[in-house]
């Protein structure tokens, strides 16, 4: 029990620490699990045992489902609806898209929902002029709540499912919860359409042009290339070796034509004009060292990134926490020749950066305002570790519609009825999806987040040893004894609580592998309901509202809202007592205590 337990303590640290992605924390822990099996009674069938397991493979089969309806671009369409049906009303449209996230976030799990709304969400607040830092946050929120609708809504609940039938011999049903989460959301929802809203603050002002939206006033100029410049005859990237300087060319017009960036290849000539990324200081040093005019001061907006037959375009990229550039730096991915796409200021905990951003180290949520070519939008909008805030040119398949939708329902009837396990049904959703063109065979991996399937696969082995060496029961012992003379009810709001707060430090997954066995102890010690029990930890773990870490949706919407990280807890710890209150009083109300 010991090992286990210091098993556990070093894993919390590398989860709070994240030194290495909470996914490889994960596989670590399965191989200590392993490792120490005389400790910790884990064989290495019981180890492995978690890729096999169907949560897992449920959880990957819906990843797959979910990217299916993504293409066909059915969410952009409601959002369109929603913004000619709302016109004249924020609040109508507020309420409506709350609505929409809710609702859609418990058949479709709620990640892709919140990746897909975005660019909806951003689109309402730019016709509407009001700040993008009012939606966003209500967004997720709502996304969140909505995912306990149903078991799919959320891998969180597909993970529950599988530890409680595990340990008590009940797992959930298709519509196991829906009551529950219909009463949380709609408590939410009511939260943030009345008080929530008044306690956003607008950190992102409406504006329709990125320039000032980043701030790039001061930071974006234009300079002609004088006959007499040593410029004259060298290449972009042979220049730029030797000066060091924190300068980037956005673009060259040469003849009134432009030649947008990346330009390394490109000699310089004589009245050649350059669009310069960088600092004033930096500017008059490079002109003056380099025989630059200065043209005449013309402030620089989104339009003049299109100009010509570049078809160049501004656009916001916010990076998920796996997108393989996290812990990167632009300079050593060279994502101006990867990707065919400039990088020109970043955006990160409210803050924008316009300078040494070639030099820092990338982090998911980070904001990225990109100057794209149509290729390049095409390769962003097609990876799903990328959010594209302004999707100019989507590739949708909307006469799938109908078929997409079909295929979900019949997995979800199927399962509902009992006619197949859920894992079943939601493998042949799969090839179904593939069969009828909803999703391409090469967009099949892409679609999955591997870094979530990891997780799940790492943790559940670690929940099986606290479960065989007594280190639950003895977790269990304690809450019972600081509950001692504590009703059923408290025990279960501090059983939520706890696991809440938990939630916002380790991956919400781990904390159901985690506090369920122990909830499970406590409850029967105490002669509870361990169901209960089951569902408060499950709640609370889906639901974590007070850090833009604590949940995957609250660090997308990070950047995009140009949120500072004490706004979550402002917003949020109000909205998670409210939770926790209604959450464990229907618990109460519908299976007792």
């Amino acid at each position: 029990m010991l090992v286990v337990l210091g098993v556990i303590a070093v894993a919390l640290v590398f989860f709070v620490t994240e030194v290495v992605p909470i996914d490889v924390t994960a596989i670590g822990i399965m191989v200590a699990m392993i490792v120490l099996e005389p400790w910790t009674q884990i064989s290495p069938a019981d180890g492995l045992a978690g890729f096999s397991s169907p949560a897992t493979i449920t959880v990957l089969a819906m990843f797959i489902m979910s990217e299916g309806v993504r293409r066909t671009g059915l969410l952009r369409i409601l959002g369109d609806r929603i913004v000619e049906w709302g016109r004249g009303s924020f609040f109508r449209q507020y309420a409506t898209v709350m609505g929409l996230a809710g609702g859609s976030a418990g058949v479709i799990n709620n990640t892709p929902v919140v990746a897909m709304m975005i660019p909806m969400v951003m689109n309402i607040a730019q016709r509407t002029r009001t700040s993008p830092s009012k939606l966003l946050m209500p967004l997720s929120f709502m996304a969140m709540m909505g995912g306990m609708l149903t078991l799919i809504g959320t891998s969180t609940s597909i993970l529950a499912s599988d530890v409680s039938a595990r340990l008590i011999g009940q797992p959930f049903s298709m519509f196991e919860f829906t009551h529950l989460g219909a009463l949380v959301t709609a408590a939410g929802g009511a939260y943030l359409l009345f008080v929530g809203y008044r306690l956003i603050p607008e950190r992102v002002k409406p504006t329709d042009d990125l320039t000032d939206d980043f701030q790039m006033g001061e930071f974006l100029s234009e300079v002609v290339v004088r006959e007499d410049s040593p410029l004259v005859g060298q290449t972009v990237g042979r220049v730029f070796e030797k000066l060091h300087l924190d300068v980037d060319i956005v673009q060259i017009i040469r003849d009134r034509q432009p030649f947008p960036a990346p330009v390394i290849n490109k000699e310089f000539r004589a009245g050649d004009v350059l669009m310069l990324r960088t600092n004033r200081p930096t500017l008059v040093d490079l002109m003056a060292s380099q025989k630059l005019d200065s043209l005449a001061q013309v402030k620089i907006t989104d339009e003049d990134f299109g100009a010509g037959e570049s078809s160049e375009v501004l656009v916001e990229l916010v990076l998920l926490s796996d997108n393989p550039l996290v812990g990167e730096t632009l300079r050593s991915v060279r994502f101006a020749q990867r990707y065919d796409a400039l990088v020109l200021a970043i955006r990160r905990s409210g803050a924008t950066i316009q300078e040494r951003i070639d030099e820092m180290v990338l982090e998911g949520g980070d904001t990225l305002l990109v100057q794209a070519s149509p290729s390049a939008m095409a390769r962003f909008t097609q990876n799903r570790t990328f959010i594209v805030v302004q999707d100019r040119a989507p590739d949708v398949r909307r006469e799938k519609i109908g078929i997409a939708l079909a295929v979900f329902a019949g997995v979800i009837v199927v399962a509902a009825l009992d006619l197949l396990p859920i894992v079943v049904a939601a493998l042949v959703g799969v090839p179904a999806m593939l069969a009828t063109g909803c999703i391409r065979p090469t967009e099949l991996y892409g679609a999955v987040d591997w870094s979530v399937i990891f997780l799940l696969a790492g943790v559940i082995p670690l929940g099986m040893a606290l479960e065989r060496t007594g280190g639950a029961a003895y977790l269990a012992h304690l809450f019972a004894g600081l509950g001692e003379n504590w009703p059923p009810f408290l025990l279960l709001l501090l059983f939520y609580l706890f696991t809440a707060l938990i939630t916002e430090v380790i991956s919400n997954n781990a904390s159901v592998v985690l506090m369920i066995p122990v909830a499970v102890d406590a409850a029967v010690l105490t002669g509870a309901n361990p169901f209960a029990f089951v569902m408060a930890v499950t709640f609370a773990a889906s639901t974590a509202m007070l850090t833009p870490v604590g949940y995957q949706t609250n660090l997308m919407v990070y950047g995009p809202g140009g949120y500072h990280f004490t706004d979550f807890f402002r917003v949020g710890g109000p909205l998670q007592v409210l939770l926790a209150i209604v959450t464990c009083g229907g618990i109460y109300m519908i299976w007792g205590l």
